[in-house]
C-alpha cells in the first residue's frame, strides 16, 4: 500500500525533533490539521472543537480518495465513496472554516501523490494512543489489520515533515480541561469551556461511516474517564503492537505535558 513518506527511524525521531513547519500567523483564519490513527479519541476531539463558535470541522476528508486509490474493502465502503470526492486533488477545495477549521485526519489516508500543499502553514496536532489500546479497540470493529491500517509509521513521517503538538489520549482523559487548555495555548487559540462537552447523538459533520464506528462517542457527552490497565494481546495482535510501539514511543517523547 502506498504511503506518503518512507517511515522515519524511530530513534532518530526521538533524538532529533523536527523543525516546526512555517505557521500561518493569521489568527483570524486558522487551519488545524489533527493527525491520528483510528480509535484514538480523534472523533471526541473533533466534537470538542465543533462546540466552538469560531470553528468548523471536517471528518476524515480524504477517506473516499483513500479507498478509491487502494481498493480496500472497509466497512460501509460504498457509502463512504458516495459521500466524498474520490479525487484527492478535489478534497482541499472544501477546506474553509468560519473562521477556523479543524481537520480530523487519518495519517494512513495520506497516500503518495495526494496533495499536501494545503498543509503548509497549518497548525499540526498529532493525537496518539498506546498501540495496545488502539489494536484492542480497532479489532472489535474490524478483525483484520496491518501496521499501515493503524497509521503509526505514517504519523511518525508526518511529524518528521511538519512537526507540531503531540497529545496523548492518556493526557486528555486524565484531565480534559487541563489538556485542552494546554493544547489551545500551544495552538495560540483561546480556550473555550464549551469544548468540554457536547450533545449526545452525534454531530452534523460526522462522516458517512459513523453508524459503524461512532457508537460509543454518539452515546457520550464529554471525554471518558481514564482507562484501566493496558489490554493483554496475544498472537498476531501482540506482534503488531510490538511493531507499532517504537513509533508510538518516539512520538510520545514529544507529547504535551500540561
Amino acid at each position: 500500500m502506498p504511503i506518503l513518506f518512507r517511515p522515519v527511524p524511530c530513534s532518530a525521531l526521538a533524538a532529533n525533533p523536527p523543525d516546526p513547519a512555517p505557521v500561518n500567523k493569521d489568527r483570524d483564519a486558522m487551519r488545524i490539521a489533527a493527525w491520528s490513527g483510528p480509535r484514538n479519541l480523534s472523533t471526541a476531539m473533533m466534537y470538542a472543537f465543533a462546540q466552538r463558535a469560531d470553528c468548523d470541522v471536517r471528518d476524515e476528508p480524504f477517506y473516499a480518495a483513500y479507498l478509491s486509490r487502494t481498493g480496500l474493502d472497509h466497512p460501509m465502503r460504498e457509502a463512504v465513496l458516495a459521500s466524498q470526492p474520490r479525487d484527492a486533488a478535489q478534497v482541499p477545495e472544501g477546506f474553509s472554516g468560519t473562521p477556523h477549521l479543524y481537520l480530523k485526519l487519518m495519517a494512513h489516508h495520506a497516500l503518495a501523490g495526494f496533495p499536501m500543499d494545503w498543509a503548509e502553514g497549518a497548525r499540526h496536532l498529532h493525537l496518539i494512543r498506546h498501540p495496545a489500546r488502539v489494536i484492542a479497540s480497532y479489532g472489535v470493529k474490524r478483525a483484520e489489520m496491518t501496521l499501515e491500517d493503524i497509521g503509526f509509521p505514517q504519523q511518525a513521517a508526518l511529524f518528521e515533515r511538519f512537526g507540531g503538538t503531540v497529545l496523548d489520549s492518556v493526557t486528555i482523559r486524565a484531565d480534559p480541561e487541563a489538556a485542552l487548555r494546554a493544547l489551545c495555548a500551544a495552538l495560540e487559540l483561546p480556550f473555550d469551556p464549551a469544548m468540554l462537552s457536547w450533545p449526545s447523538g452525534g454531530c452534523d459533520r460526522d462522516g458517512a461511516w459513523a453508524p459503524h464506528w461512532y457508537g460509543a462517542v454518539h452515546g457520550s457527552t464529554g471525554f471518558a474517564d481514564p482507562e484501566g490497565p493496558l489490554p493483554v494481546l496475544e498472537g498476531a495482535a501482540r506482534d503488531l503492537c510490538e511493531a507499532a510501539l517504537p513509533y508510538y514511543e518516539a512520538l510520545e517523547a514529544h507529547r504535551l505535558r500540561p
